[in-house]
């Protein structure tokens, strides 16, 4: 599996709890933060629950 760069471009402000702890979970501390991450199942999946406020890029 490769790597994924995700980036949060949008605010968690006023997003259900669900959506901000999966930004937390990810590892994104803040807005324009990025995370390089191994792409699994587990991460593929928590960045479809929040692909309207990220963006993910292949390394």
């Amino acid at each position: 599996m490769g790597k994924i760069r995700i980036t949060q471009v949008k605010s968690a402000i006023d997003r259900p709890k669900k959506q901000k702890s999966t930004i937390f979970a990810l590892g994104i501390k803040k807005l324009n933060g990025s995370v390089e991450v191994e792409a699994t199942p587990q991460i593929q999946g928590m960045v479809a629950k929040v692909q309207h406020l990220v963006t993910v890029e292949q390394i």
